[in-house]
């Protein structure tokens, strides 16, 4: 007989579908630099395996910088006592794994599990590792990687999760303004919107002013807001906000990155529609279809070209000119003005 889970946990818009689908226990590597929904998965985990009443009993929460290879060995082989779970959760894993003998306990018992058990690692693969080990771990593990968000992409990611996590409406503007204005931690960005959606309450969406109200300072040239000029051919304003983007921090080789994808996703409107746009963007990006669409009625796919040509060159002189940044940035807007 299959032993019993609880199936109330929370955080499930942030939970990968080989997690969310687990009910036999096992073992479980949480891996990747996104360090908040690595936390998230691991309480959601641990909401589904461990019986709060037995906690004491049942629960080992081991730092791998700290544990010896004799602790960790008896707290994976302790049957559970007085529930049908034991949950051992490993923190740092990485910082275990030089250890060949704590490499073969690990791989034994996730190529193994023994009945009742649920093994949780979390840890951050060393940077261009090839080991072997983490290969396989996450071969014979439930395995998940949490890669960040990307920049461009946290705006969709946000109004996505607002809407199934809170039951939400989250308007995209006011995610880039919060964004914008609260940078890019995932941690402190989606507990900025638990607070904004209780202060607009149930039903009200959450728009650029109640973030303005929140306290949060917004920049003065929102950098989603300047794509959408460069995409709609507002070629003179952008080149006004420009200056001001670049006081804020941003960097030219990140605009040149955001352009691209612009540029790459208006072709795709401009062969197939909102339509063919809709297949390609991630989900929580596809409320922006129909806006590119409409960019992508302003260019003519002879100009589309010039202008994604005219990108590589920036790209190359970015890294070779004794030219200033900016410049070279206002050129290409330049080369992209309606003939």
């Amino acid at each position: 007989m299959r032993n019993a889970v609880r199936t109330a946990a929370p955080g499930g818009a942030l939970i990968p579908p080989v997690l969310r689908r687990a009910r036999d226990g096992g073992v479980f590597f949480l891996h990747g630099q996104d360090d908040y929904r690595k936390r998230v998965a691991a309480r959601f985990l641990l909401d589904r395996y461990l019986d709060p009443s037995t906690r004491d009993f049942n629960f080992d929460r081991l730092e791998g910088a700290e544990v010896t290879l004799e602790r960790l060995a008896s707290a994976i082989e302790t049957p559970p006592m007085m529930a049908d779970w034991r949950v051992v959760h490993l923190l740092e894993a990485e910082a275990i794994a030089g250890s060949p003998k704590a490499r073969k306990v690990i791989l034994d018992v996730a190529g193994s599990p023994p009945p009742g058990l649920a093994f949780i690692l979390q840890g951050t693969i060393p940077p261009r590792s090839k080991a072997r080990f983490y290969k396989d771990l996450a071969r014979l593990a439930q395995t998940a990687e949490f890669r960040p968000v990307r920049r461009d992409s946290l705006p969709g990611w946000l109004v996505s999760w607002a809407r199934d996590e809170l039951d939400a409406k989250l308007e995209p503007k006011a995610a880039q303004a919060l964004v914008g204005g609260a940078g890019t931690d995932l941690g402190v960005l989606v507990q900025e919107i638990r607070k904004l959606a209780e202060m607009v309450g149930a039903g009200a969406a959450i728009d650029v002013d109640a973030v303005r109200r929140a306290g949060i300072r917004l920049p003065t040239q929102d950098r989603w807001a300047w794509f959408d000029l460069v995409g709609s051919r507002q070629i003179e304003e952008a080149m006004r906000g420009l200056p001001i983007l670049m006081q804020q921090g941003e960097t030219a080789v990140g605009l040149v990155i955001g352009l691209s994808t612009l540029l790459l996703r208006i072709g795709v409107a401009l062969e197939g529609g909102a339509r063919a746009l809709n297949r390609v963007l991630p989900p929580y990006q596809r409320f922006l279809a129909r806006r590119i669409a409409g960019q992508a009625k302003r260019w003519t796919k002879n100009e589309l070209a010039d202008a994604l040509r005219g990108l590589c060159r920036l790209d190359q002189l970015l890294k070779a000119s004794a030219i200033e940044d900016e410049v070279l940035v206002e050129a290409w807007l330049v080369s992209c003005r309606p003939q």
